[in-house]
């Protein structure tokens, strides 16, 4: 473990084992008990310098680079009487090897602690593993978002794997339920996509030409427009296949708001008076699951082609959406 100085400027190496991450998360890794927003207030800043120069939390880092590292305080500890212990738990094992793990997530769990959260999936994972020497996500899923998730268990699998992501060449296909009609059966939108914070303090999303380029592909899989939904004041609803061509934030719930078919149950981005009628019939989470993974394994470049069923009560809602109404 490197020491860090907490009242000096420090000047590190990366090490060849820590070559190809982002520049946030090995600050994440080495500044334990720093806050993750003074993290980030300290690279916006210019406090930290990739070899003397300025620069930002998404920048990767390469074995041999010097960063400097302005003096940091930690947060208090918690005695460990008082701490909340992160509780062991295992989840629905889709694909596993030496490797890499791909997990199906349930909603309503954070991939990672922070933000309000004291610890995720990754989190989890770790305390139920003890024995595994390296276990890194490789990517993010929302908490209120169910489906595919790769974990890492080698360094040289999650380099890999960052650089087929940043390339576009896993593909990641979600099915989603849209409040709403999609103008056409097969639909790609392109708006670039800005972040900005919201007046709670969360992250948000919106389309805007100070964004980043993102585009997916919609594919309408079914409508529905009957009886049931008029019953409970709904008008139309759009079972949606979605391809993600580039991964950004939020970026299918988006999209799907920008085409005026928000995703039923998401609510920050959705129709309030549509989810309170979707809860009605069954709809307690945000529909939207990442259910398709195709991708080239990082170390053998086998193809692999991972799939993650459609969670029970999703299905039963389309289900009875597919009813039809006795004495119709």
């Amino acid at each position: 473990m490197l020491a860090i100085s907490k009242d000096l400027v420090n000047h590190l190496a990366v090490g060849e084992e820590d070559g190809g991450q982002r520049l946030d998360n090995y600050l994440f890794k080495i500044l334990k008990g720093v806050p993750k927003s003074h993290v980030l207030r300290i690279i916006r800043s210019g406090e930290v310098r990739l070899n003397k120069k300025r620069c930002k939390p998404s920048d990767r880092i390469a074995a041999g680079d010097v960063l400097r590292i302005p003096p940091v305080r930690t947060a208090e500890k918690t005695p460990a009487s008082a701490a909340s212990p992160v509780p062991a738990r295992e989840f629905e094992v889709v694909y596993e090897d030496d490797a890499m793990l791909v997990i199906n997530k349930p909603a309503g769990v954070a991939v990672h602690g922070g933000s309000g959260v004291s610890f995720g999936v990754i989190e989890q994972i770790r305390r139920a593993r003890p024995q595994a020497r390296y276990l890194e996500l490789v990517h993010r899923l929302d908490k209120d978002t169910s489906g595919l998730l790769m974990i890492a268990k080698k360094r040289s699998a999650l380099v890999k794997l960052h650089e087929a992501i940043r390339n576009d060449h896993p593909k990641k296909i979600y099915l989603a339920l849209g409040v709403g009609k999609l103008a056409q059966d097969t639909l790609h939108v392109k708006l670039p996509l800005f972040k900005y914070t919201g007046a709670q303090g969360e992250k948000m999303v919106r389309v805007s030409e100070e964004g980043q380029s993102a585009h997916t592909i919609f594919r309408v899989r079914s409508r529905f427009n009957n009886e049931v939904l008029h019953r409970a004041g709904l008008s139309e609803l759009t079972f949606i296949e979605a391809t993600l061509k580039t991964g950004r934030t939020h970026q299918i719930r988006v999209h799907l708001q920008s085409q005026n078919c928000p995703i039923a149950g998401d609510e920050r981005y959705g129709d309030y008076q549509a989810n309170k009628r979707l809860q009605k019939l069954g709809l307690k989470r945000m529909f939207l699951h990442a259910a398709e993974l195709q991708l080239a394994h990082p170390l053998t470049g086998e193809p692999l082609k991972l799939h993650a069923e459609l969670p029970d009560e999703l299905q039963h809602l389309l289900a009875r959406l597919s009813e039809t109404p006795t004495g119709s």
